[in-house]
């Protein structure tokens, strides 16, 4: 099993839609995938149409790998399954604070129920807190989308700076730029000095109207337009990936 999580500490950078075509993109009969959705907005949870149960909670989550493969859904996707969020998620900071070992405690849950899948990808809410940091240990690699601007790369040096800060390796983090739109000259000038810097995949999202309506479509881009250029963009930076991590 490989553990990716999508994150970011900024919000609006395309992470979820990223968490979600990278989920139908790497899963097949050889590869099935679980996406589980950190975030309390649940946004990778609406595009697959699916609800969490009312009795699923960020406390019941927490308790243990029972809980959570009871709460597994599928999606209208074979070989990729969905654990759904719920707006109790938001308190997950507060309870993982009372565990003895909070930043252990998300692998832990998780390593049984990964027997049954070869991906299992976190779609995780943007910040840094406890439950961003249990990630981080959880997680084989934290890919980040990074919007070629000056505050997004900002937030991409606030992170690579806590992971040196606190002795986690960086090497585990691999960028990408997101929502590019290269009539800017402002992302042209960052794309361009920023290619070749280590920890940056080559591969780049545009902006684009077709990963817009994937609030309409309510599922992965892939899917529905296979091959529109946001579609063969997802597809390269699945592939960069995957050939990063050796699988």
């Amino acid at each position: 099993m490989k553990t990716l999580a999508l994150y970011s500490i900024k919000g609006g950078v395309g992470k979820t839609a990223a968490a979600v075509n990278l989920s139908w993109l790497s899963s097949g009969p050889q590869s099935p995938v679980l996406l589980c959705d950190l975030d309390p907005q649940g946004a990778s949870s609406f595009y697959f149409r699916i609800r969490a149960s009312k009795k699923f909670t960020g406390e019941k989550f927490l308790k243990g790998s029972k809980k959570i493969i009871e709460n597994i859904r599928a999606t209208d996707f074979e070989n990729l399954d969905l654990l759904p969020s719920d707006f109790s998620f938001r308190n997950l900071d507060l309870e993982l604070s009372e565990e003895k070992k909070p930043l252990r405690k998300l692998r832990k849950n998780l390593l049984e129920v990964g027997e049954n899948y070869r991906y299992l990808i976190f779609d995780c809410p943007p910040n840094l807190t406890l439950l961003s940091e249990s990630v981080f240990s959880a997680s084989d690699v934290i890919i980040v989308p990074v919007i070629p601007t000056i505050l997004s790369m900002r937030t991409y040096d606030q992170l690579t700076g806590f992971f040196k800060a606190n002795g986690l390796d960086t090497t585990k983090i691999l960028a990408f730029f997101s929502m590019v739109e290269i009539k800017k000259k402002m992302h042209r000038d960052i794309v361009a000095e920023i290619n070749g810097r280590p920890g940056f995949l080559n591969s780049m999202i545009p902006y684009s109207s077709d990963i817009e309506k994937m609030g309409i479509y309510r599922s992965p881009l892939g899917a529905v337009h296979p091959g529109s250029p946001a579609s063969r963009a997802y597809l390269a930076l699945w592939e960069e990936v995957r050939s990063r991590i050796g699988d």
